[in-house]
């Protein structure tokens, strides 16, 4: 993952149309819309917002089952998390010059509010990093509407700041913080953890470490963390694989780019934990009571991971009610429905504005929403070229009835 810190040299800016604007989510505990001020970014840069149809009828690249429901013109976003009552969230690394908030959520009419407010989302350098977001990668929300934030409190990929990385879950009835889970003698400086799932009735959250390669497990109610599986072959990236978008690998700066164990998924019986590498085509899983038995050691379980073999890229994967698991396909801006157990491979959608579709959530009322980063528009990654389509998008795809 270090090697994305590239992303450190691209500028924002830009426009392009954009989509419908999203369907009003339930009413908030928050400001309403109408009271949120309107701020002016650098460069004058217009507010993120859910914006006017594109009038021309959607074309062979731009599939209509593919409906845009956010857009923010100027900060790059990875992560997203809808809650059963239809709330929006959204999160924001430091990873470049341009930041504004690490979480967010989506108001009516488009419009955001940092969460669960502007204090936690104020970091600077020399702050207490445990107690406001430093750089955030992902947002998820649990089967029982709490949401948990995932923050490496890596800015920039220099090192974990000051020890305070970690997961923390907010309960969304109040919108308070329920407990923080420090990841302090758990992971190192060099550690990135990336993405999470819950299992709420065994009380355990699942996580990886991408820069490194390992799984964490969490107890949700003791707050005891273990890290397995650090630097194990299921937890690292194919060095001979070359990933590929557009007929040109991916290698910023010239060198290839190579990121460990990132994408997580729990089967919907909460029994298997499916993870992969980023930049290689290999899936594994592996039961959840065996990385929950802590008497297992790293050889042990290692044993216990099942190889999946060669399946496709993707950054974040999900599974839906029905045991479905979705992927982004970033190699051919796609996503892809594979069921079990053959491991069969469905095109969903392919549409030009998939742009690294990154992290993934399921609404109640069946759509797949996805963030799309655009990682590899980056000028490092185009021999210095800004080759972004801005804005950076949140979409949704029907996917249950």
């Amino acid at each position: 993952m270090s090697s994305i810190a590239v992303l450190l040299a691209c500028g924002c800016g830009g426009s392009q149309t954009q989509a419908p604007p999203p369907p009003p989510p339930a009413p908030t505990a928050g400001t309403p819309a109408s009271q949120v001020a309107p701020t002016e970014p650098k460069g004058s840069a217009p507010e993120p917002t859910a914006a006017t149809p594109p009038a021309e009828a959607p074309g062979p690249h731009q599939d209509a089952k593919l409906e845009q429901v956010f857009a923010d013109p100027q900060y790059q976003l990875t992560g997203v998390a809808i809650s059963a009552k239809g709330r929006l969230f959204v999160n924001y690394p430091v990873w470049g010059p341009d930041h504004k908030y690490c979480v967010v959520e989506v108001l009516p009419g488009g419009q955001v509010k940092p969460y669960p407010n502007e204090e936690m989302n104020s970091w600077k350098p020399g702050d207490d990093g445990t107690k406001k977001w430093v750089s955030v990668q992902a947002v998820f929300v649990d089967d029982q509407d709490k949401l948990y934030v995932v923050d490496p409190a890596n800015p920039h990929f220099a090192g974990v700041y000051k020890e305070s990385d970690k997961l923390v879950r907010i309960d969304l009835a109040t919108n308070k913080i329920e407990k923080t889970y420090r990841m302090k003698g758990i992971t190192d400086k060099n550690a990135y953890i990336n993405d999470v799932r819950v299992d709420t009735g065994r009380q355990v959250a699942y996580m990886t470490n991408s820069n490194e390669g390992a799984l964490l497990i969490v107890d949700l109610k003791s707050g005891k963390t273990r890290q397995v599986l650090k630097g194990a072959k299921v937890t690292q990236t194919d060095p001979s694989y070359h990933f590929m978008i557009g007929g040109k690998e991916v290698a910023p700066d010239g060198k290839p780019l190579k990121v460990n164990s990132d994408g997580i998924a729990l089967t919907p019986d909460k029994e298997w934990l499916y993870f992969k590498p980023l930049t290689d085509d290999k899936l594994y899983r592996v039961k959840t009571a065996d990385l929950r038995d802590a008497s297992l050691n790293d050889e042990k379980l290692l044993a216990k991971v099942e190889d999946l073999g060669h399946v496709l890229i993707t950054d974040g994967m999900e599974f839906d009610k029905q045991g479905n698991l979705y992927f982004g396909d970033m190699e051919h801006n796609s996503i892809v429905k594979i069921t079990l157990p053959d491991l069969k491979k469905t095109t969903l959608v392919q549409d030009d504005r998939l742009l690294w579709p990154d992290s993934y959530s399921i609404s109640s009322d069946g759509y797949l929403y996805i963030s799309t980063s655009q990682v590899q528009t980056a000028p490092p990654f185009n021999g210095g070229v800004d080759k972004r389509t801005l804005p950076y998008g949140i979409f949704k795809l029907k996917i249950a009835p």
